[in-house]
């Protein structure tokens, strides 16, 4: 049982509101403004108020619904500053939770991430997770390692996986392998959104281990699903990964039949390189795209609050990394397979209404291996001992305003390597220079500070290099 199922005091988190540029959006039924002008005004974020909350029903474990988004930008969503896409039901959800404006992906990568995320590790920890992201069937998550869902499964949840799974493929890998009790979605890593023809041109939806049939748009689907899963008589808490594709590549909107029948003619006739339909897509696409994610999750909200499980469900969403083409990242620099902040800072929300009070931000430093750590805690589940979690648990941060204290980020990709301290920032990128920010004055990582703190450019590279060495080499071929 949780230490957290008692009324628990609370506090601000640091930073209250970050500014006009990073205020919450506009939510529905509010007024929309034209394509690329800002709203006048907008709905404030406040700090914490000090008070115990505890509007749940006593004793109860959350239910959790944890949405990832795929490849969507740190400003794609109005409530992070996009001036021109609206995502309404995204901004809501932040008004009634928390949003984080310093949260980070476990990397740069999709397979990664999700990696960092299911074992709550560094992706080098394991083999699978070296994959940048995995690409063939030689690697994937061993059945044998604990799991986010396996962990809170042996303590007594329903688990499912909805979407998209990306951490290896049949017959060796498989979320119904790794602790989940049910799967419905794609194996790989991007998918036509109609055929399902996958990168290599196979179909990739399946239910369980079996392939399922219903050429729909691919979001509809797992909208449908998702709903459907969240309204149902559940007789104990439930653990719900929700994984979009949407707005991954090919850039094809519900409606798109004709770019879809372009992309699956391509793919039949062997273009194995359709899927990321270098001359598809637009700033618009990508709007729309994202637009249509945020209805769906919208729409699975409606039918969690219709069930009478909102206030005891702790939802959160992400993005599984940084954007990519058509993403909206300013002011951050760099993007998807990065490790600038464009690859790996990520918009981040998080709502339990029994616990938490909405309207709030913070601008504490988390990245994807905290929230697996944090969710055990919240959930009564342990740990493996044999496998100690890289991750820090922010239960007591959020619940009881306990500063999680000083502690280092780590990411390691190839060619690149990163570590935020604080708000400082080491990074070696391709060029083999290490370099120094200070995040808090510099965002876009403009200001190279490397010959002005040589003694803690020096500290952090050695931190650094001291958990790069725990971890498993790249392979050399």
């Amino acid at each position: 049982m949780s230490s957290y199922e008692s009324p628990l005091s609370r506090r601000a988190f640091a930073g209250g509101v970050a500014g006009a540029a990073a205020a919450v959006g506009v939510g529905a039924g509010e007024a929309v403004a034209a394509p690329f002008e800002r709203p006048a005004e907008r709905p404030a974020e406040r700090p914490f108020a000090a008070r115990e909350r505890h509007d749940g029903k006593a004793g109860r474990r959350p239910n959790i619904l944890f949405v990832l988004g795929d490849d969507l930008g740190w400003a794609d969503l109005s409530s992070y500053g996009s001036p021109h896409i609206r995502t309404p039901h995204l901004d809501r959800l932040a008004r009634q939770g928390v949003r984080f404006t310093q949260a980070y992906s476990g990397s740069a990568t999709c397979s990664p991430t999700r990696f960092s995320l299911y074992t709550g590790r560094f992706p080098g920890r394991t083999k699978g997770g070296l994959a940048e992201p995995i690409a063939d069937k030689s690697v994937g998550l061993e059945p044998t390692h604990p799991t986010l869902a396996s962990l809170l499964r042996d303590a007594g949840y329903a688990t499912a996986l909805i979407g998209k799974w990306h951490c290896g493929y049949l017959p060796d890998y498989s979320p119904t392998r790794s602790g989940w009790d049910e799967f419905f979605g794609n194996f790989g890593g991007a998918l036509e959104y109609y055929s399902k023809l996958g990168l290599g041109g196979e179909y990739d939806l399946y239910e369980g281990d079996a392939t399922h049939k219903d050429l729909r748009y691919y979001t509809r689907i797992l909208t449908e699903r998702a709903s459907d899963y969240v309204r149902r008589e559940h007789d104990r808490p439930w653990l719900l990964n929700l994984n979009f594709t949407t707005p991954h590549w090919p850039w094809i909107a519900d409606g798109d039949t004709e770019a879809s029948a372009e992309v699956v003619r391509r793919i039949k006739a062997g273009d194995r390189g359709a899927l990321r339909h270098q001359d598809g897509g637009s700033i618009a696409k990508y709007t729309e795209m994202v637009q249509d994610l945020d209805r769906s999750i919208g729409h699975v909200l409606h039918a969690l609050k219709k069930s009478g499980q909102e206030r005891d469900t702790l939802v959160f969403f992400a993005s599984d990394n940084g954007g990519e083409r058509f993403s909206y990242n300013w002011p951050l620099s760099g993007n998807k397979g990065s490790l600038r902040e464009g690859g790996i800072r990520v918009p981040t929300i998080l709502r339990w209404p029994a616990r938490l009070d909405g309207g709030q931000v913070s601008e504490e430093p988390v990245y994807t291996p905290d929230w697996t750590a944090t969710l055990l805690e919240l959930a009564g589940a342990r740990p493996d001992p044999a496998r100690p979690l890289d991750g820090t648990s922010l239960a007591r941060y959020l619940l009881r305003g306990t500063e999680p204290g000083e502690r280092d980020l780590f990411w390691r990709v190839r060619g690149e390597r990163a570590l935020r301290r604080g708000p400082w920032k080491y990074y070696r990128g391709k060029g083999g220079a290490d370099q120094l920010f200070h995040l808090g004055r510099d965002q876009r990582e403009q200001a190279d500070l490397a010959r002005r703190e040589p003694a803690l450019l020096a500290e952090l590279r050695t931190a650094w290099e001291r958990t790069d060495a725990g971890l498993l080499p790249y392979p050399t071929a």
